[in-house]
């Protein structure tokens, strides 16, 4: 039987300014966007290439506040150029860390929650 991750929870304070971050700077996909009431609007965003995606919205539930999601990593093919793309559209990115493991840029979003991309060192 198979688990799949396929959406996580990103609190944000503004949700438009949130999707436009995602969606305009990261180059997120917006998958769904739907005031669902007055008090719920659920909005979910897939980076590319990826088979998880994030909501964010209001009325989603949850205890974490804006900005204490710091605990997702994504995997990308080239540190280097994702760094290159984010700082060219004006994504205040940081690194590229160097590790044995693998070799890692940081992004945080509007409200501070962090990213980590890491580019996977294979075994040769």
């Amino acid at each position: 039987m198979d688990w799949k991750i396929e959406l996580i929870h990103v609190p944000v304070s503004d949700v438009d300014r949130a999707k436009a971050f995602y969606v305009d700077k990261l180059g997120f996909n917006a998958d769904h966007d739907f005031q669902v009431s007055d008090e719920m609007r659920f909005v979910q965003l897939t980076p590319p290439g990826s088979a998880c995606s994030i909501a964010i919205g209001t009325g989603l539930g949850g205890t974490m506040q804006p900005g204490q999601q710091d605990s997702i990593q994504v995997v990308i093919p080239d540190a280097d150029a994702v760094l290159a793309d984010l700082r060219a559209k004006g994504v205040d990115a940081e690194g590229v860390d160097e590790q044995p493991w693998g070799r890692f840029v940081s992004v945080t979003d509007p409200d501070g929650n962090r990213w980590t991309l890491q580019e996977i060192q294979r075994a040769e």
